[in-house]
């Protein structure tokens, strides 16, 4: 009998357990019967804790007379332990139990609507809309032109599609998805490509946010990145013929800036001699107006204004004349070295962007010249990498000396005139206009060409001629969509110193890569016996084709050797195509040339033969050509005697290499292996 008791006793415990767990999920159940309390949950669980004022004003009920409601609803969660006040600090939190009721209302109601038969889409405009199959009819027949028989046809295999995927919400991505999918199996290429969504993978966004440029230029130089992909995507695949497309994919072109194609010049002129004032008219309302930039005081507190608001409005380059005459008025040269110096540090504080150069013409002053040598030098031992140069009109012999101060500081000088610091022409038919948009980054793979010509020179000539028609092609088109967008105010401040591009030129300009290695490498000429009249005639044969292929457009075209980043990638690409190209059986390269490279020490042995060489092909030339001279390796004295020796040349850009350091952000020269001021063996640049 006492164990038939006892086994009583536990039996009714455990019934009255039973009966207290049911009664208490039956509480849970009612509390969340109300949206009102399913709502709290949800805010307090992705707001964090929050005091009774902010949870109730969250929550909607923002009157006096729905106080009383709020207080009863939130009651009845504390009551059930899904919600628990922090008395200290007076504030309101979602316990683990009201997560896990939260979480299962979610799943009753996701498996409800899929119950139901009815479907939400999670919208781009972060909205939750109830799935109509008429807009995706309407897509098909206003985004990608298809006609509407078959839009309702592709529509309505695509909403049996729909129907069967095992999902409560949809997302405005995956319908965009699945109708592509559709559009290919029906053979709809075209179509598919016009209704394409641009954009990037997740695991790319993630990869961009871990990796070292945007620990070097933060969240700026991260969403710069990413607009420039997706810009890029929609340029070569939605604007650019097929056939063009194609061959920037195949290696056989290559488009540098594809992410500003049709939206920004590669390269900008601007006189501000021309400008009385600058205003932009309240495009930006906290950039100041600039009233006169005709004295030294004026264009110095210009210059930290105009060179940042330029530079968002060119992919390459922008180009600056008319500053030095402005200070060329200033009579305390040490002075004018200083604040010169200053303004040019200010200007460079909105981080990196393209390359602004300031040019100084011919006919200034030495002294003049030397002051701003000087306080450019001052920037350039301030600045790891610096984005601004100086352009020199002519080399004066005073001057020497100060300009190879800039050049083994790291500093970007330039001698010619008429030339952007990449060596672009600001006009290629010999007109001066007062300000210019040269569009250069389409450039031409010359390797690829030798290649498939056979080492037969004249049939690469006529593969160059077949070239260059689609590239001036493809570039006119660019040209339009670029002064399209200008008049609908994308260059605000080039249209506000150009008065509305009413003052402006644009150039389309091809560029060559490759001309050295394509001829002299691949189709086997060599230099001293016949191989530079060779090379002339291949350029000569782009000029004139170029021409010829410009005047059937009505417009403008010229040929440069510049360098815009074209020539790592089309090595990249043939190397695995064709395997490595030689110089000589121990050198290989991993990037095509670009421009010409003259060795200081050359120019100092050789004397004026390759200076004459050099200038043979820059005349050739009507786009331009990137001389560069090297002389990293010359002691303080031949560096002078070489920039000097390179002075009869109509362009040139003598460089020292230096490589700056990751850790301590000084430069020490490129040859050595770890950092001289803190021996850290990683670099920038």
């Amino acid at each position: 009998m006492e164990t038939e008791s006892l086994d009583y006793s536990q039996s009714a415990r455990k019934g009255g357990v039973l009966e207290s767990a049911s009664k208490r999920v039956r509480m849970i159940f009612s509390v969340m019967a109300s949206p009102n309390r399913i709502d709290i949950l949800r805010i307090l669980n992705t707001k964090g804790p929050l005091t009774y004022s902010e949870l109730k004003a969250l929550a909607g009920f923002k009157s006096k007379k729905e106080s009383g409601k709020f207080a009863y609803h939130l009651r009845k969660l504390l009551r059930q332990l899904l919600v628990a006040l922090n008395k200290a600090e007076r504030r309101y939190t979602i316990t683990n139990l009201g997560k896990l009721v939260l979480s299962l209302a979610r799943q009753i109601e996701e498996r409800s609507i899929i119950e139901s038969g009815k479907m939400y889409v999670r919208t781009s405009n972060h909205t939750i809309e109830e799935f109509n199959s008429h807009k995706i009819i309407q897509s098909l027949v206003r985004e990608a032109s298809l006609p509407l028989e078959q839009a309702q046809k592709i529509t309505e295999e695509v909403e049996n599609k729909i129907y069967k995927f095992q999902t409560a919400y949809l997302t405005s991505s995956l319908i965009r998805e699945t109708v592509n999918s559709v559009l290919i199996e029906h053979g709809h290429e075209e179509y598919r490509n016009k209704l394409a969504r641009v954009g990037l993978p997740v695991s790319d966004i993630a990869g961009m946010l871990a990796s070292e440029d945007a620990t070097r230029n933060g969240a700026q130089g991260v969403m710069g990145r990413t607009a420039d992909a997706v810009f890029s995507e929609y340029f070569v695949f939605n604007t650019l013929p097929k056939d063009i497309a194609d061959m920037h994919l195949a290696g056989e072109i290559n488009i540098a800036s594809s992410g500003t194609w049709g939206l920004l010049p590669d390269t900008i002129f601007v006189d501000l001699s021309e400008l009385d004032s600058f205003d932009l008219q309240g495009r930006f309302p906290a950039v100041a107006r600039l009233a006169s930039l005709k004295g030294a005081d004026d264009m110095l507190t210009a210059l930290p204004v105009l060179i940042p608001l330029l530079a968002c409005e060119a992919s390459a380059e922008v180009v600056l004349e008319g500053v030095a005459p402005a200070l060329a008025k200033s009579k305390d040269a040490d002075d004018l070295a200083s604040r010169f110096g200053r303004a040019l540090v200010a200007s460079s504080a909105s981080g990196p962007g393209p390359a602004t150069t300031i040019a100084v013409p011919q006919e200034t002053d030495a002294r003049q010249v030397n002051a701003l040598l000087d306080g450019y030098k001052k920037y350039v031992d301030v600045t790891p990498l610096p984005r601004i140069g100086l352009s020199l009109g002519a080399l004066k012999k005073e001057s020497a000396d100060h300009v190879a101060a800039a050049v083994r500081a790291g500093g970007i000088v330039t001698i010619g005139s008429g030339r952007a610091a990449s060596g672009i022409r600001k006009a290629a038919g010999g007109k001066n206009p007062a300000a210019a948009m040269t569009l250069h980054s389409l450039s031409i793979n010359l390797p690829r060409l030798a290649y498939e010509s056979n080492r037969d020179e004249t049939y690469f000539r006529a593969k160059l001629a077949l070239a260059i028609k689609p590239s001036l092609a493809a570039s006119a088109m660019r040209k339009k969509l670029v002064l399209e967008n200008a008049k609908r105010g994308m260059l605000p401040a080039f249209s506000a110193a150009t008065q509305s591009l009413q003052r402006a030129t644009t150039g389309v300009i091809v560029n060559l890569t490759g001309a050295h290695e394509a001829v002299y490498s691949i189709l086997g000429h060599d230099a001293a016996h016949g191989g530079t009249e060779v090379m002339q005639k291949v350029l000569k044969t782009a000029v004139e084709v170029a021409q010829s292929q410009a005047k059937q457009l009505g417009d403008d075209a010229a040929v440069s050797m510049v360098a815009d980043g074209s020539g790592a990638r089309f090595a990249t690409i043939d190397s695995d195509k064709y395997g490595r190209v030689s110089l000589s059986q121990s050198q290989n390269i991993t990037s095509y040339s670009q421009g010409m490279t003259l060795s200081g020490k050359e120019l100092l042995s050789k004397g004026s033969g390759l200076a004459r060489e050099c200038s043979a092909i820059d005349k050739l030339l009507n786009g331009g050509l990137a001389a560069t001279i090297d002389v990293t390796d010359l002691s303080a004295a031949d560096v002078k005697s070489a920039i000097e020796s390179a002075s009869e040349l109509a362009f040139s850009r003598p460089r020292f290499a230096l490589a700056v350091c990751a850790t301590c952000g000084k430069k020490s020269k490129a040859s050595a292996d770890k950092c001289e001021s803190c021996k850290s063996p990683h670099r920038l640049a």
